[in-house]
């Protein structure tokens, strides 16, 4: 089999690239001129039910409340899962 059937065969199986935080909220601020929290992109995520890793400093109790983000922000995170095809 030649090297070049190989190099395209193991390029067919490369896994898709994880979709971070940064990505989305690079995304949102070229796109819509404002900046998310990432707190606010896990709360869309714990919404919509997709799944989350776990979080190696997470506490047992949270400090604060968790922040609900405006109708807008969350549109915009939204889109940006749709972007990325996460949705």
């Amino acid at each position: 089999m030649p090297l070049d059937n190989i190099a395209k065969r193991a390029a067919a199986y490369k896994p898709k690239e994880r979709v971070t935080y940064k990505m989305i909220k690079e995304y949102i601020e070229a796109k819509y001129g404002f900046k998310v929290h990432i707190a606010y992109i896990a709360e869309v995520k714990r919404d919509l039910g997709l799944p989350m890793y776990d979080a190696s400093n997470a506490a047992e109790e949270l400090k604060h409340p968790r922040k609900h983000p405006t109708a807008e922000k969350v549109e915009a995170i939204k889109d940006a899962l749709r972007y990325y095809k996460v949705i």
